[in-house]
């Protein structure tokens, strides 16, 4: 038996018909809201490789793996990083990404692409337990004692994660990678609306991540290894 729900109406009257199209708006203006706000709380602090500033730090947000090797978003961003590392604008690179099994490793897969690459291997800091923007950012900050960073990350993402790191107490400047305007990269700007309203909770309760655990010396020792 199959369920058929009734066909949907628009009021018949005029006043009727009005007050829809404008709940219909302000549901709209409602839904674009968080993500305008993670725009505005990133400002001016997004940019190109050109345009960051030169620092210690550069955290590499994870974007996911094929046949164990980085996908071409997550070896952009890595590119990137490599840049930011070959130009003198960072002396150490943070991986931060998801290993919650033993089959399915980012850090491991970035920080082999980044040292195919030339990055020193012990220039490069492994946080396995970033499972989303907010998780890294917090373990940036609390875990690894990440104060001033640059952000590597796509275009349609960079504001939020910019946002939620210095909502998180890290003076961060966002690095956006331009891509082709195909298929994923709309499938990603529009996965943002949805991402943004969560962010804002995120940005406004501050949880704790999913895993905190003691500090970690991983960017101090790497800071230090660069300064011999």
């Amino acid at each position: 038996m199959r369920l058929r729900l009734p066909p949907l109406r628009l009021p018949r009257s005029r006043r009727g018909r009005r007050l829809a199209v404008q709940g219909a708006m302000a549901l709209c203006v409602l839904a674009l809201l968080p993500a305008t706000w993670m725009r505005l709380g990133a400002g001016d602090r997004v940019g190109t490789t050109a345009d960051a500033p030169a620092g210690e730090v550069v955290m590499v947000f994870g974007a996911g793996l094929w046949n164990g090797r980085p996908t071409p978003y997550l070896a952009h961003r890595l590119d990137a990083a490599a840049e930011l590392y070959r130009t003198g604008k960072a002396k150490v690179v943070l991986v931060t990404g998801d290993n919650s099994r033993v089959e399915y490793d980012e850090p491991d897969a970035m920080r082999t692409y980044l040292t195919e690459r030339g990055v020193p291997d012990d220039r490069i800091v492994s946080d396995y337990a970033g499972f989303d923007s907010w998780d890294s950012c917090v373990r940036a900050k609390k875990i690894f004692g990440v104060d001033r960073a640059v952000l590597v990350s796509q275009s349609f993402h960079i504001h939020r994660a910019t946002t939620l790191c210095r909502s998180a107490g890290i003076d961060a400047y966002g690095v956006g990678v331009d891509e082709p305007r195909d298929a994923t990269w709309y499938y990603g700007g529009a996965r943002e609306l949805a991402a943004s309203g969560k962010a804002a909770l995120e940005a406004l309760f501050r949880p704790d991540p999913h895993f905190l655990g003691p500090q970690e010396g991983g960017v101090a020792e790497a800071l230090a290894s660069a300064a011999r």
